[in-house]
C-alpha cells in the first residue's frame, strides 16, 4: 500500500470502498470471542428474540472495526488522529456491508497536516447503518 500524501489528496476524494460478505452467525461469534463483547443478544437466537428482535444481530464495534479498516487500508494507522461514528441502525444476519469514505477538509491540526474523512457504511438496500469522520495526518 502507498499511503496517500497531503499535496495529492482533494477534497472529494473517495477512498477505495471495503465491500464485506453477508454477516452470519461465525462472523459474530468469532467478533464475540475477539471482543469480549459476549452480549448475548449478538449470539443467542433464544435471547435476541425474548429482547424483541427477530434473531442475533452484529456488535456495533464490528462495524466501527469495519469503518476502521477501510481507513487502514488507505492510510496507516499510525496518522489516524481521531476517529468518531454514530450508530444509525442495526446490521442484521444476511446484511452484505459496504464502506466508504470520501475527503471533506485538508487542514492544519496541531502542526500536522491532516484531512478530514467522513465515513459511513451501509446495507445492501442503501440503508445507512454507521457514520462518522476520521482526521489522518499525511506527510
Amino acid at each position: 500500500m502507498t499511503a496517500p500524501t497531503y499535496d495529492a489528496v482533494n477534497v472529494g476524494d473517495e477512498l477505495p470502498a471495503l465491500q464485506l460478505p453477508p454477516v452470519n452467525r461465525t462472523t459474530l461469534a468469532l467478533f464475540a470471542g475477539a471482543s469480549g463483547d459476549h452480549n448475548p443478544i449478538h449470539i443467542d437466537t433464544d435471547f435476541a428474540r425474548k429482547s424483541g428482535m427477530p434473531d442475533v444481530f452484529a456488535q456495533g464495534m464490528l462495524g466501527m472495526a469495519w469503518l476502521g479498516r477501510l481507513l487502514t487500508q488507505w492510510a496507516p494507522q499510525s496518522q489516524l488522529r481521531r476517529f468518531d461514528v454514530r450508530f444509525q441502525g442495526i446490521t442484521h444476519l444476511g446484511h452484505a456491508v459496504r464502506c466508504g469514505g470520501r475527503v471533506v477538509e485538508k487542514l492544519e491540526h496541531e502542526d500536522e497536516r491532516c484531512v478530514r474523512v467522513e465515513v459511513h457504511s451501509a446495507n445492501q438496500y442503501g440503508q445507512t447503518r454507521i457514520a462518522g469522520e476520521a482526521l489522518i495526518a499525511l506527510r
